[in-house]
């Protein structure tokens, strides 16, 4: 962070009334309830403002593995400030060095969230406006920043270190902390009340399928049936709105790939964490401060092709690489996995449709439909249902065309039947009680899938 924009945040002028038409401030009042969780903040605020005043910043606030060396200077200046503090008794000093101590080297005033197994998402509205996501329910926390620099230091520290940048003329960055853990942040302008924090958090143990059946996102034979779907290189789309666990499903989905394949990731941010050996994952690259430089997704998908991939996963198809990738899928890459953002298995075959047309080849509706009729095997609903819970709520086939319209088929169907005292929604998985066309790849690719796997009892 350049100077000069870090003391602009520290005098608010980049969220001055002039620049974003809001007359909004906060009262010492405010200020003060927002403290008040923390006996110390003011305290731990200060000393911080001094680190950065009296050491070089760039030891804690720019590196994500600090040295054990500077880690000790960092503590001993911490206990040195601590003993100038008239307002911390000597007995509390220790536990209020301690908890500095990680906000410095970790993540700030956020870190004990981010260490909180329980917390999924944690939302950084504005520096005395924090959230998080726990259970799948939205709930506001205590914690709070000392101003608008703090959490542009943090935001810093997070992008700075795998070569991305955020500033006025470019306010708007996607990232990843070390764990996968997905980060993204806006600035002013464009934040009219201060720099914006959002993370969806990563488990540090990659979840399993039993996970997910012990959750009730999928029950045993739906997880039976997409593990031997994956290892019979069936080409799975997998559909969901926003928050709904595609990538951790996708992530789950790419553990049964056999460990002798060759596997190629593209993602925007690296975020999946596949257990095999021979991975190669790439990232997209944004432009430079001058504009140049940027390599997308639809590039990677291209130039993975020439990489001899066994199989392909796209972590998210947005826009014209969905081309590239059905292409990919039609020409003997089978196995490949990708995610969408869509409402329904048919939405998301419609997502499809919009995003080949964004190639920019004129192609008629037909003959993309075709493609994605014969490019894809499976598609996996995902939904996140009133109470917070994730549940697979359709596992569909794809078998073929009638007309101009692609036929599905519902292979396993999850029925809402109402809530508990409790307030969860309660419903079972259901099974079409047909076998799907695609049980015979399964079959030719040997694996081992009793049939009363698709029984509708």
């Amino acid at each position: 962070m350049s100077t000069s924009l870090y003391n602009r945040l520290r005098t608010k002028e980049m969220i001055s009334p002039e620049r974003t038409g809001s007359t909004r401030s906060f009262t010492g009042e405010e200020k003060r309830e927002g403290l008040a969780h923390d006996k110390y903040r003011e305290v731990k605020n200060r000393i911080q403002l001094k680190l950065v005043e009296e050491m070089d910043s760039k030891t804690f606030l720019y590196s994500r593995q600090i040295p054990e060396e500077d880690k000790q200077r960092i503590r001993a200046k911490i206990n040195e400030l601590l003993r100038q503090e008239s307002d911390v008794p000597p007995l509390d000093r220790a536990g209020v060095a301690e908890s500095l101590f990680t906000e410095i080297t970790g993540y700030g005033p956020i870190q004990p969230l981010l260490d909180d197994p329980e917390i999924t998402e944690v939302m950084v509205n504005n520096p005395r406006q924090v959230y998080v996501e726990r259970r799948g329910k939205i709930e506001p926390t205590d914690v709070s920043f000392r101003d608008d620099a703090q959490v542009f230091q943090l935001i810093e520290k997070i992008v700075t270190p795998i070569g991305r940048h955020i500033d006025e003329s470019s306010p708007m960055v996607d990232a990843r902390l070390p764990d996968g853990s997905r980060v993204n942040a806006v600035i002013p302008p464009l934040a009219l009340k201060g720099p914006c924090i959002t993370i969806r958090k990563f488990a540090k143990d990659p979840y399993h399928m039993d996970d997910l059946v012990s959750f009730g996102t999928v029950n045993q034979k739906i997880a039976l049936f997409l593990s031997a779907a994956v290892r019979a290189k069936l080409n799975v789309l997998i559909s969901g709105g926003t928050g709904t666990g595609k990538t951790t499903f996708l992530n789950v989905l790419s553990s049964y790939i056999p460990e002798d394949e060759r596997i190629v990731t593209i993602e925007d941010a690296a975020e999946l964490q596949l257990q095999q050996d021979h991975v190669v994952p790439m990232e997209v690259r944004p432009p430079n401060l001058e504009g140049q430089g940027e390599i997308n997704i639809r590039q990677l998908v291209k130039n993975s092709l020439r990489m001899r991939p066994d199989r392909i996963i796209v972590g998210e198809v947005r826009t014209g690489e969905a081309l590239d990738m059905l292409q990919a899928m039609n020409t003997g890459h089978d196995g490949c996995m990708t995610t969408v953002h869509a409402n329904s298995p048919r939405d998301a075959l419609s997502r499809l449709e919009t995003m080949v047309m964004m190639a920019g080849m004129e192609l008629p509706s037909r003959a993309i439909r075709e493609q994605v009729a014969a490019a894809l095997d499976l598609v996996v609903q995902l939904s996140r249902l009133k109470d917070g819970t994730r549940k697979v709520v359709n596992v569909s086939e794809i078998q073929g065309m009638e007309g101009d319209v692609i036929v599905m088929q519902d292979i396993f169907k999850f029925h809402t039947t109402g809530m508990d005292g409790k307030g969860y929604v309660t419903g079972e998985f259901q099974g079409a009680g047909i076998r799907p066309r695609v049980y015979q790849k399964m079959q030719d690719a040997g694996t081992d899938l009793p049939p009363d796997v698709f029984s509708a009892a």
